[in-house]
């Protein structure tokens, strides 16, 4: 069922500074559509039995067929952030509302579709990086990952197939950290060749202690960060979440006997990562595929885990049907994803102040220009069209594009520039009138 109405998704373009546009960037077949799955799910579109195998943003047929996003797909959602996770919050938000309005695109990872990438990357302010901990950092997430920064895109990461990683390749606690700090390691080296934490961008870098890197299962819908095992030992240590977070990660050592942390691994102390993230999932995962239904019982009451009713035969068979069910329920992809990208990625009003340079090649100092760096709704309108979708009346198309700053209005002149225009010459320039827009999105040129 569907949790919104298109008149709050209207409503909510108003309020610029709870607006995030992203990206889902990746190389091919690391698991971007069936990512995508769970935080369209979270919406209401897609049923959450189907999410991970429906891959919703393959809208094409020779992409269900091949298993491969061909064109990219862009899609609005709607998410009412939790209380708690507002004051995590560092840029400026809107006071009186808790909803915020994601704009995703789901990209391509063939090298031979890069050019949807750069188009979907314009219009979008972060990008959400998906890496496979199986295969690692690969040659096409350099090349996108380049791409992002060279557009000013903030990223964030997400390792993805982590059931792969305990299922399949059955690597232990320390191993499956050690793959996780490559990876992170890997992706901090791209940023850092192609970045710079100094820029007018701040800091790039990704740090699971800061909650910018998320690790979970797409194809079963489940992910965490940092931050959610943080709130569920916070009380327990009496500490605050936020340092509690940089315990959990690297070399951090815990002795359940002493009750002591370390910052050197000795007898009795192992790995906080280890012992509070990983141990109670590997927990789960041993118990129930090993079928020994008293232990993963146990296990279901003491997470406070809530099976949906017409779900609870499952309880019975066990198996990959049951863990994909509980770790659904216990750690849901789209809750932790969309309060990751809510919290970490910019706004239109902060991006822009710094991407107006690369957006606009006219003067610095014009109306048009100031516009744009100030996300101004009065200000002239300026468009970035990044692709044509055909219609179903033969020869025209929806211009799908994102609107920088001024308003669009049925009726309304606008100059079309196209890619082959000179500023100052009138090749490939065109005055037309917007004959019509589609809910905000999609404009209509004549």
């Amino acid at each position: 069922m569907v949790n919104f109405t298109v008149d709050e998704i209207r409503g909510l373009m108003d309020k610029k500074k709870n607006i995030r546009n992203m990206s889902v960037i990746a190389h091919v077949d690391h698991g971007k559509s069936t990512l995508t799955d769970s935080l369209v799910c979270k919406a209401g579109i897609i049923a959450q039995q189907k999410a991970g195998e429906m891959r919703f943003t393959d809208t094409r047929k020779d992409e269900q067929e091949r298993c491969i996003t061909i064109k990219s797909t862009a899609i609005s959602l709607y998410y009412e952030l939790p209380a708690k996770d507002l004051v995590f919050i560092k840029q400026e938000r809107e006071p009186d509302t808790p909803h915020f309005l994601i704009n995703l695109i789901d990209s391509p990872g063939h090298v031979d579709f890069s050019s949807e990438v750069t188009a979907a990357l314009r219009v979008t302010d972060g990008a959400l990086v998906v890496v496979d901990c199986v295969s690692g950092v690969c040659v096409q997430t350099e090349t996108v990952l380049r791409q992002a920064i060279a557009e000013r895109i903030k990223p964030i990461l997400f390792m993805n197939k982590m059931d792969r990683a305990l299922l399949e390749l059955q690597l232990q606690q320390e191993d499956l950290f050690q793959t996780f700090q490559r990876i992170v390691e890997n992706v901090n080296v791209i940023i850092a060749t192609y970045g710079d934490d100094s820029g007018p961008m701040g800091e790039l870098q990704v740090d699971p202690t800061k909650g910018t890197v998320g690790f979970g299962a797409g194809l079963h819908g489940w992910a965490f960060t940092l931050k959610e095992f943080a709130e569920m030992y916070a009380s327990k240590f009496k500490i605050e979440v936020d340092k509690l977070m940089k315990r959990l990660w690297g070399d951090h050592f815990f002795s359940s006997t002493e009750k002591k942390w370390s910052k050197t691994s000795g007898e009795g102390y192992t790995r906080g990562f280890c012992q509070f993230v990983l141990d109670p999932i590997f927990k789960v995962f041993r118990a129930i595929m090993d079928c020994k239904k008293e232990e993963y019982t146990q296990l279901i009451e003491k997470l406070n885990i809530k099976l949906p009713s017409e779900e609870r035969d499952k309880l019975e068979e066990g198996g990959k049907p049951l863990l994909k069910l509980v770790m659904k329920q216990w750690l849901p992809a789209g809750d932790v994803l969309l309060t990751m990208i809510a919290i970490h990625l910019p706004s239109p009003v902060v991006a822009q102040k710094y991407r107006a340079e690369l957006l606009y090649e006219g003067p610095q100092d014009d109306e048009a220009f100031l516009g744009i760096k100030s996300c101004d709704a009065t200000a002239p309108l300026m468009m970035y069209i990044s692709k044509m979708v055909p219609t179903t009346d033969k020869g025209r198309f929806y211009a799908f594009g994102r609107v920088f700053s001024g308003i669009v209005q049925t009726g309304q002149k606008a100059r079309i520039m196209g890619p082959n225009y000179v500023p100052g010459k009138k090749e490939d320039l065109y005055v037309k009138s917007i004959q019509r827009y589609v809910n905000g999105f999609y404009y209509f040129f004549r």
